[in-house]
């Protein structure tokens, strides 16, 4: 019995060598000889019982047939191409019933997520229909898939919720500095983590004040803040009612010696019987002492001073302050009404509307549509100056040959072009001849287009921090 044992090829058949074969079966010596029959390095040997080109190969009987069998897996040659070092093979995922297909170098390019570790994905694999089955929401991992594809490119489909597709990115293994890079990317502002005191007892007073989600008692202390922040709101408005205002400050007749014939001196001072003045006093002495505490509680006292919430806290009880304290110092009731400086220090207690903000998610979701939407609402702005600077100047010259015209210089008419191009229109200035009403109707048309084209992605802007807060998904 004569074999050959063939080099170490893989376990296959030699298909094309049928014919060579058949021969090696008639006379296997004479085959091996002619060494054109084989082009996989086999060499003539002489005509011995027992010829062996390779140890450990797949052997030719003459008996037996052919068949190839390998002991090891295959290794190709340099320069060789083959799928098991590549990881070209493909691989089909089915997500609820849609398949997708790849290749398997492209899900290892991330190896700590669901899809890249192979000890992960084992567990979704259907060895009936030889796929990895995810019974997940399907548009989201067309965009999750091409991530892999594209090398990092990750963007929410428009049909696709964002808080649902944030549910996707987690349960394929994006990690959270991932995630919050993409959320960057989509305009989202991440807070920090925020820092709390290394004492304990600080620490407590500080939650309580700070933080009023973060116990029962910090959200009973946000609820009588609020109620303060309500009173002084009514108090400062009520007080203009013509029918309840009172004068903070009391005029009298002031005397050290009764019988003196010297004439009496007018004297003022505060009006401390005022119900206004006294509400007033209650709720500023309730500001300060909740600012007073908070700033000596916070963790960091430079980032406390750098807080615009702080400074707005400051500004709504410095009107308060600058009256009583120029009482104590000078020893007179300085009115608002004589006092143009005080006046303009009322004002600033309307601020004190801001302050609800740290106790409202819907005035904090506002307030992170405007940080969001600066460039859109930059651009408006700019739009609008240019329509008034064009229109102001086209409605001057228009108007300027008719009589009884409204509109005297250029600046004067920026007022009508703001009224205008707003589609407020107050009917104080109005356009009398042809031209000018010509300008009118451009400058209300192009006023119209100025609003409208932010207007679109301010509101995209809120929509999505809306739903981000008040949905599924929160924004941090």
């Amino acid at each position: 019995m004569q074999f050959v044992n063939t080099p170490t090829t893989g376990r296959r058949l030699l298909v094309p060598l049928a014919s060579d074969v058949a021969r090696l079966r008639r006379s296997p010596v004479e085959l091996i000889l002619r060494s054109s029959s084989f082009s996989r390095g086999f060499d003539a040997v002489p005509n011995e019982e027992d010829v062996n080109i390779e140890d450990k190969g797949t052997c030719v009987s003459e008996d037996e047939g052919v068949e190839l069998f390998t002991e090891l897996s295959s290794r190709p040659s340099q320069g060789e191409h083959t799928c098991a070092t590549e990881g070209c093979q493909r691989v089909i995922i089915n997500v609820s019933g849609l398949q997708f297909e790849t290749q398997l170098k492209t899900l290892n390019r991330l190896p700590n997520t669901l899809l890249g570790n192979p000890f992960l994905r084992e567990r979704y694999w259907d060895y009936k229909r030889k796929e990895y089955f995810f019974d997940r929401h399907r548009p989201s991992f067309q965009a999750i898939l091409y991530f892999y594809q594209s090398g990092g490119r990750l963007k929410c489909p428009l049909e696709v919720p964002f808080d649902v597709f944030l549910e996707e990115l987690r349960f394929f293994g994006f990690d959270q500095k991932m995630i919050d890079e993409y959320k960057v990317s989509e305009g989202y502002i991440l807070e920090k983590e925020p820092l709390l005191p290394e004492n304990k007892i600080l620490k407590v007073i500080w939650q309580l004040f700070e933080h009023p989600c973060s116990s029962i008692g910090a959200k009973l202390l946000a609820i009588v803040s609020v109620l303060f922040i309500a009173l002084s709101i009514c108090v400062f408005c009520i007080e203009t009612v013509p029918g309840y205002s009172s004068d903070p400050c009391v005029y009298y007749n002031h005397t050290k010696n009764i019988s003196s014939t010297h004439p009496r001196k007018q004297a003022v001072t505060i009006n401390y019987g005022d119900h206004f003045f006294i509400l007033e006093s209650v709720c500023v002495t309730w500001f300060i002492f909740e600012l007073v505490v908070r700033f000596i509680s916070c963790p960091s006292k430079l980032s406390f001073i750098k807080s615009p919430l702080n400074w707005i806290d400051g500004a709504s009880i410095m009107p308060h302050l600058v009256f009583v304290g120029a009482f104590c110092l000078s020893g007179a009731c300085i009115d608002s009404k004589a006092s143009n400086v005080l006046s303009v220090l009322r004002i600033l207690r309307v601020t004190r509307v801001l302050k609800l903000g740290k106790h409202s998610q819907g005035l904090q979701i506002l307030g992170l549509t405007i940080v969001k939407s600066v460039r859109e609402l930059g651009t408006f702005f700019l739009f609008l100056i240019f329509g008034v600077v064009v229109f102001s100047t086209a409605m001057f010259h228009s108007e300027r040959l008719v009589d009884n015209s409204h509109f005297g210089s250029i600046p004067e008419t920026f007022w009508w072009s703001i009224v205008s191009m707003t589609t407020v229109g107050y009917g104080d200035m109005f356009p009398q001849g042809i031209a000018g009403k010509v300008v009118g109707a451009f400058t209300v048309v192009g006023g119209i287009l100025t609003v409208a084209l932010p207007v679109p992605i301010v509101v995209t802007n809120f929509n999505t921090l809306y739903s981000a807060c008040i949905g599924r998904a929160p924004i941090y």
